[in-house]
C-alpha cells in the first residue's frame, strides 16, 4: 500500500511540474529561444530521445524537472563577450531581450494557474458529490474540560446552528471550517440559530501555530443515528443496524456522536448502549477489548451534489475558486512570520507527494466519483502553491529572475555579471536552505 502511495504521488507531483516546465518551453519557444532539454526529474537521465533539436528526459529523481535553454548557463561568458562587441549566438536565451526573458519565466507560473483552472473548471462542469455534516456544533470545552476557547469568550453554546459567518451564509460545517480557517485573529461577525431565535455575535478565531488556520474550538454536532456498520466488528455482532439510534451510553443520556466519546473515555472497560429500532427500546453490550479497538459504528452524515454547470458557468466558478485558493495562498505565506510551527505547518516535497497518494487510496476506497474529485481538487491546489511560490523574489526562482530582468530592462543594460553571481550563489543557498529545512519537517511528521 505505501508503494502505491508513492507512485500515485509521484504521479500527481509530476503532473503539476510538467505543466510549470511546459509553460517555460512554450514560452521560450514564442520568443525563439531555442531549447537544448526539457526533463521531468533531477539527476542522470533514466530515459532520454532527441526530437528535433530538443532532448528529452526523464530524471533519475523524480521530483522536479527543469527546461534548459540555449545559453541559459552562460551568462557570465555571454556578458564578456558583449562587452568585446560580439553578440549572443541566434537562438541562445541571452540573444532575447530582457522582456522576452520576462515572459519566460513567467510563463511557468502561469501555466500552473490556468491547469488549476482548467481543472477546478472541470469539476465544477460535471458535477460532484460532498461529504459533509450539519451547521450544528458542540464547544470543544465541553469535550476537554479545562480549556477555554475564541467560542467560549463569543457565547457560543453546544446545540447552536451556524447561520452566517462574516456576512456570508453558512449551511453546512465544512463552510464553517473553511470560512474560521482563513480567518486568524480577524474579528469576524457570526450568525447563530439558538432554541428557534437568531443571535448575533463577534468571534475572533486564535491562531493555530501547528497549521496556520484559524480556530475557535468547537465540533460537529452529528445526531447518534447507525448510518452503517462495518463488517465483522463488536457493533455487528452485538445486533445493531443501521438506522438504530443511539438514545444512552452506560446509563447517561446521549445527544450526538461526541458524547458517546467522551463516556467511554470516562470509563474504558464496559460499554452498554440502549438504542431504538422502530419505537423499541433494546441494548448492546461491549466489554473493555471491544471499546479500546473499535466498535464499527460509522455515523450519519449529509451528502449532496453541486449541480452541472454549462461552460461558461465552470469556466467563471473555475476561475473563482482559483483565485481564491491563490489568495489563501499568499495569506498563508504572511502566516509564516507568526510564530507558527514551520515543521509541522510547512510541507516539503516528499510529505506532498505522500498526501497525494494517501488521498489517492482513500478516496478510491470511497468510489470512482470521489477519488477523481478529491484527486482533482488537491492537484489544483499543489498547482496553485507551485505558482506563487515561483514567483517569490527570490533569487534562482522564477520571481527572482524576474525582478533581475526588470533591473535590466530599467536600467537598458545588462546587471554586472560580478552581482549576478552573487545573486544566484544567494539563491542557490536559501533554495537549498528551505529545501533541507522542509526535508527535516517531513522527517518529523513521518515520526510523528
Amino acid at each position: 500500500m505505501m508503494f502505491l502511495k508513492i507512485i500515485l504521488g509521484l504521479f500527481g507531483l509530476g503532473i503539476v511540474v510538467f505543466v510549470h516546465e511546459l509553460g517555460h518551453f512554450l514560452a521560450a519557444r514564442l520568443v525563439k529561444i531555442d531549447i537544448d532539454a526539457f526533463s521531468i526529474g533531477w539527476g542522470n537521465p533514466i530515459l532520454k530521445k532527441k526530437i528535433g533539436a530538443v532532448e528529452y528526459r526523464l530524471g533519475m529523481f523524480p521530483i522536479g524537472g527543469y527546461c534548459k535553454m540555449k545559453g541559459e548557463t552562460d551568462y557570465i561568458d555571454s556578458w564578456e563577450n558583449m562587452r568585446n562587441g560580439k553578440k549572443p549566438e541566434n537562438g541562445s536565451y541571452l540573444a532575447a531581450g530582457p522582456a522576452a526573458r520576462i515572459f519566460v519565466h513567467f510563463g511557468g507560473p502561469f501555466f500552473n494557474l490556468i491547469f488549476a483552472v482548467i481543472l477546478l473548471s472541470f469539476l465544477w462542469g460535471f458535477g460532484f458529490e460532498i461529504n459533509t455534516l450539519s451547521n450544528k456544533i458542540i464547544l470543544a470545552s465541553e469535550i476537554i474540560p479545562g480549556d477555554t476557547y475564541p467560542a467560549d469568550s463569543a457565547g457560543l453554546k453546544t446545540g447552536d446552528r451556524i447561520i452566517e459567518i462574516a456576512g456570508r451564509p453558512i449551511s453546512y460545517y465544512h463552510e464553517v471550517q473553511e470560512n474560521i480557517a482563513l480567518n486568524p485573529e480577524k474579528n469576524l461577525s457570526v450568525l447563530v440559530e439558538r432554541n428557534g431565535q437568531i443571535v448575533n455575535l463577534n468571534i475572533t478565531p486564535s491562531l493555530d501555530k501547528s497549521t496556520g488556520a484559524g480556530k475557535i474550538g468547537v465540533y460537529f454536532w452529528v445526531d447518534p443515528v447507525i448510518k452503517s456498520i462495518k463488517d465483522g466488528s463488536p457493533a455487528q455482532i452485538a445486533g445493531l443496524l443501521p438506522g438504530d439510534r443511539i438514545t444512552s451510553a452506560n446509563g447517561q443520556k446521549l445527544r450526538n456522536s461526541m458524547d458517546l466519546i467522551k463516556i467511554v473515555e470516562q470509563n474504558p472497560d464496559s460499554l452498554v448502549l440502549e438504542y431504538e429500532r422502530a419505537g423499541i427500546t433494546r441494548e448492546a453490550q461491549f466489554n473493555g477489548n471491544e471499546v479500546k479497538s473499535e466498535i464499527g459504528i460509522v455515523w450519519d452524515n449529509i451528502t449532496y451534489r453541486t449541480p452541472n454547470l454549462s461552460l461558461p458557468s465552470a469556466i467563471a466558478k473555475g476561475v473563482k475558486e482559483s483565485w481564491k485558493t491563490l489568495t489563501v495562498s499568499i495569506t498563508s505565506l504572511r502566516l509564516l512570520f507568526k510564530g507558527i510551527d514551520l515543521t509541522k505547518a510547512v510541507s516539503g516535497p516528499v510529505r506532498i507527494t505522500y498526501m497525494i497518494g494517501e488521498m489517492a487510496t482513500q478516496s478510491f476506497e470511497q468510489g470512482f466519483g470521489t477519488s477523481v474529485r478529491s484527486i482533482t481538487d488537491f492537484i489544483a491546489l499543489i498547482s496553485i502553491a507551485l505558482c506563487v511560490m515561483n514567483l517569490l523574489p527570490l533569487p534562482i526562482l522564477d520571481g527572482g529572475m524576474i525582478i533581475l530582468f526588470l533591473v535590466e530592462l530599467i536600467r537598458r543594460k545588462p546587471a554586472h555579471p560580478k552581482a549576478v553571481s552573487v545573486f544566484q550563489t544567494c539563491g542557490m543557498v536559501i533554495i537549498f536552505g528551505l529545501m533541507a529545512f522542509a526535508l527535516f519537517g517531513d522527517i518529523l511528521f513521518f515520526i510523528r
